[in-house]
């Protein structure tokens, strides 16, 4: 067979948009193996970066700015302590020696369940006091016992009892000696609690009718349970 009367025949192979060549067939016989030649489209060349032009703040915009933001902690810090804690300060001694006078406090009631031994303000209105000319005045006590609970004193020995066990109370100034116009024994009624004064002779709490429902106090008139000592600053730290 002549050379002139071969037939050479090259098959194309289509992938996207490169082409790829295979060996070439030769009619009659086998031509050697051809390279494959690839043909790949050239690489696009990264777009040079482009600047973003940014004008520079003027001194007027940063105040501004800065005033924005100020004003806006000023309101968090505002709603914080309006809805959610509060300061307080005490007056007079009958939480001595625990709290004393003209220190400040931080009370809260949010979500706060009555607990015995928590230190809460209360508040005093014409239903929960007697005496008309204390009845905006808040008080802040200790609870000693809650709904459910009996409570007993022994006057003589100064002890206080819940449910027929003694309190350890290291947290008193003198034993509880005095006596109000409240009968013991004593059960505290449902949504109510029964408060003492640290300063156990120098307290009016719910020994006495003058507050509350014969010396108990609605939870509701509870504004806040007290957690935290702020002033004077070398007392701040918790309270217990």
């Amino acid at each position: 067979m002549n050379d002139e009367n071969k037939k050479t025949e090259k098959s194309e192979f289509f992938f996207g948009d490169d082409v790829f060549y295979s060996t070439e067939k030769v009619s009659g016989e086998t031509a050697p193996e051809a390279e494959i030649k690839v043909e790949e489209k050239p690489k696009k060349q990264p777009a040079p970066h482009s600047r973003i032009y940014r004008p520079k703040k003027s001194f007027l915009y940063n105040l501004f700015e800065w005033l924005d933001v100020v004003v806006a902690s000023i309101v968090v810090v505002v709603i914080i302590f309006t809805f959610v804690f509060r300061i307080v300060a005490i007056d007079g001694k009958s939480m001595n020696n625990t709290l004393f006078d003209g220190e400040r406090v931080v009370i809260t009631n949010m979500f706060y369940e009555p607990q015995k031994g928590d230190i809460v303000v209360i508040s005093r209105n014409t239903e929960n006091a007697v005496n008309a000319n204390h009845y905006d005045e808040p008080i802040i006590k200790r609870i000693i016992a809650t709904e459910g609970d009996t409570v007993d004193i022994d006057f003589d020995n100064g002890i206080v009892y819940v449910n027929g066990e003694a309190l350890k109370e290291d947290y008193i100034k003198e034993p509880t000696t005095r006596e109000g116009d409240v009968k013991f024994p004593l059960v505290v009624k449902e949504n109510c609690v029964f408060v003492l004064g640290d300063n156990r002779n120098e307290s009016l709490d719910s020994r006495s009718t003058e507050i509350g429902d014969n010396g108990l106090i609605d939870e509701k008139y509870i504004l806040g349970h007290a957690v935290l000592r702020v002033l004077p600053f070398e007392k701040f730290g918790g309270i217990e």
